[in-house]
């Protein structure tokens, strides 16, 4: 497939739609099973937004496996499917960058979660731009988190240090940008889909008629 930046991955982290396991912090809010169909209808979204922008390759790593028949649902014929790989997200993700630009052929990645619907092709686009002239580049969210994060070079140690799930989980990866003397770019300030308010600005915002 051709695409824009032929020397580029884009990463998709995704856990399978399961009733109790994603979305947690909404169930007791709107029950198990909603909460389950909203992570399917935000991870659906941004799959989609990566496969349709043709800016580069789509991969989805999956959690806790590969078998779900969300993730062949998904899947595209040239969308790879990976399974996660590590004790933590910080180990899981480190993982993946490592075995995507362990390729001598992806000069550039980007790391992207579901979560986060204002990641759109333009933003996508942005960032491995950005990616030409910069070591790093990271989507801060304003729960103190981030839902994009790219990377020229695979570093374990970027991950290593955030205290996942935390408001300082962005803050502690910037510094530590700056402590591997890496030349690194902020984008624009992202939301989560994490709370009942969210859900409503979500509606209001990407399904308004």
């Amino acid at each position: 497939m051709s695409t824009k930046f032929p020397d580029a991955h884009i990463l998709v982290f995704c856990k399978a739609p399961v009733a109790g396991a994603v979305k947690t912090r909404l169930i007791p809010e709107i029950g198990s099973g909603p909460a389950a169909a909203l992570h399917a209808e935000l991870a659906t979204r941004i799959i989609r937004v990566c496969q349709e922008s043709g800016l580069a390759e789509v991969a989805l790593w999956c959690d806790p496996d590969c078998d779900h028949a969300f993730f062949k649902r998904v899947a595209q014929q040239d969308t790879a499917l990976h399974k996660q790989q590590g004790a933590d997200l910080g180990e899981r993700m480190a993982f993946a960058f490592r075995q995507c630009l362990g390729d001598e052929d992806v000069q550039r990645a980007i790391l992207v979660g579901t979560d986060c619907p204002g990641i759109d092709a333009t933003y996508i686009e942005d960032a491995l731009a950005r990616l030409a002239d910069h070591d790093a580049v990271i989507g801060p969210a304003l729960d103190g988190g981030y839902g994009l994060i790219g990377l020229r070079e695979a570093n374990d140690e970027l991950f290593r240090g955030p205290a996942w799930g935390s408001d300082t989980v962005c803050a502690t990866t910037c510094r530590l940008f700056n402590e591997c003397g890496m030349h690194w770019a902020l984008l624009p300030m992202l939301w989560d889909v994490d709370r009942p308010e969210d859900v409503e600005r979500y509606r209001r915002e990407f399904q308004s008629a």
